[in-house]
């Protein structure tokens, strides 16, 4: 298979890992990628761990099955690092890109022996900023595309763009401060 990236999301319901993963893979798609974008689901309540995945290669991706060695991990909400091994299977030529104030370095001490690069991002506060509300899922797509150079930052901006305007259609006014969370993230994510 040609070059194929995986990527676990580790949310907690309501937080928009799930709709993050699906618009990285429509996005993705565009492209001319092979895309995989799915939830995993189980027992889920608003606040409740959840994981997403995405696929993306340049050939046919003849996997189905969840991931358990990504290549990058997200993770949208900081206090799972102490609740589940986001870091497991997680190769060490990959990174971790976690929703924090802190920076790389503090969280390394809590992530199991990672080696690996660490990531680091306030989408908490860029969401606040820029959509008015704590949306982190829109910031942490920025960030997963220039960490894992998923695909070139102003293809995936005109995308996202396109992708909002369907989305928020009825709710114009929403695009712009999501476009601005996402370039924000891009340039401000700490650790690439």
């Amino acid at each position: 298979m040609g070059k194929l990236i995986e990527i676990r999301w580790h949310g907690r319901g309501g937080q928009g890992a799930k709709t993050a993963a699906l618009l990285l893979a429509d996005a993705a798609f565009n492209t001319g990628k092979y895309i995989q974008g799915f939830p995993e689901y189980g027992p889920e309540r608003m606040g409740a761990p959840i994981t997403a995945y995405n696929r993306i290669s340049d050939e046919r991706i003849k996997i189905h099955s969840n991931i358990y060695e990504p290549d990058y991990v997200v993770v949208v909400d900081e206090s799972l690092i102490s609740a589940i091994d986001v870091t497991s299977g997680l190769k060490e030529t990959g990174a971790i890109i976690i929703n924090t104030d802190k920076e790389p370095d503090e969280l390394k001490k809590h992530l199991k022996g990672y080696k690996g690069k660490v990531c680091t991002i306030d989408a908490r506060k860029i969401s606040e900023e820029t959509i008015g509300r704590n949306f982190p899922n829109t910031p942490m797509l920025g960030a997963v595309v220039v960490v894992g150079n998923i695909m070139e930052p102003k293809k995936f901006l005109e995308d996202m763009k396109e992708s909002f305007a369907h989305k928020f259609k009825t709710k114009p006014e929403i695009i712009e401060g999501n476009m601005k969370a996402i370039e924000r993230a891009m340039q401000e994510v700490q650790g690439v």
